[in-house]
């Protein structure tokens, strides 16, 4: 295998973004909730609502106090709201389980609400400094493409971990870095649909490359279109319980205008059952 942890290190360390989430000392709780936000959601969308997020709630403990439906209205339009109960669920087993301090450990990380391997790993390397592989669909896409030749990653997978593995050097600082400069490169270079092989620093080791760039499909999995869908339809209602007076709406005036009224109650059902809504005495309102 090529090395390509020396020219990720290189590159990092001249091209790196400014994010508030890689400046000294921004502890484990912020890293935490930076990950639970940055899952399918742009960068510059997310760091408004994680500076907002913190000054409310600059501890677990301090979320885990609050209401569920703070955090659901906090979370605002950040998208997949499911992620701010299982974000509050996790402070709370932080507190209970862990005496407020986000754990170190893997699995400990593992067992809280909302947390997969991608999240586990990255509080563990960038707010604790241990050496794991840390993967997401940015790191995946540049591993696809340098080391098998290939255009696009295939789905997840566990083998995923074992290949950025092979990529980490034996120095726990520096695996760090690795582990950024190609999420790094991936997000701003090695780009899904643009790739800007001029300037990326492993394109004298890139398999794709060398091979001429060619289409080899894509067989991920596509994200259903937003417009006129069931999540479109849940964002709607969700809007109108944040905006109203204590976050309750008579059943009948929740979204009625809405195009299609049977989405509409698919919608409101699968918030009550995903947790994010209630319904009592024919109101609906945020989970209390």
């Amino acid at each position: 295998m090529p090395d390509l942890a020396t020219p990720l290190v290189a590159w990092y360390r001249e091209n790196a973004r400014d994010l508030p989430w890689r400046r000294p000392g921004f502890g484990a709780w912020g890293v935490l909730v930076s990950e639970f936000m940055l899952q399918q959601t742009p960068v510059n969308r997310v760091i408004p609502h994680l500076e907002a997020w913190l000054q409310r709630w600059p501890t677990p403990t301090d979320l885990a106090a609050a209401a569920p439906a703070d955090a659901v209205r906090q979370w605002a339009n950040l998208g997949y709201p499911r992620r701010a109960l299982w974000l509050h669920r996790a402070a709370v087993e932080i507190r209970d389980r862990h005496d407020g301090i986000v754990p170190r450990d893997v699995d400990a990380l593992l067992a809280l609400t909302g947390i997969g391997d991608y999240t586990a790993r990255a509080v563990a390397v960038f707010a604790y400094g241990d050496r794991h592989p840390v993967v997401d669909t940015n790191t995946r896409r540049v591993l696809a493409r340098a080391i098998d030749g290939r255009s696009q990653p295939g789905p997840p997978s566990r083998r995923d971990l074992d290949a950025m593995a092979a990529v980490l050097p034996d120095d726990v600082e520096t695996a760090a870095v690795v582990n950024a400069a190609a999420m790094e490169l991936g997000a701003t270079v090695c780009t899904a649909r643009t790739p800007r092989c001029e300037v990326c620093p492993l394109q004298d080791r890139c398999a794709w490359l060398a091979a001429g760039r060619p289409d080899t499909g894509d067989d991920r999995r596509k994200q259903a279109r937003y417009e006129g869908s069931d999540r479109q339809a849940r964002g709607a209602v969700l809007k109108t319980l944040r905006d109203a007076a204590a976050h309750a709406v008579p059943m009948a005036e929740v979204v009625p205008d809405w195009p299609d009224p049977l989405q509409r109650d698919r919608a409101i059902d699968s918030l009550i059952a995903d947790g994010l809504a209630e319904a009592s005495d024919g109101m609906l309102r945020l989970p209390r």
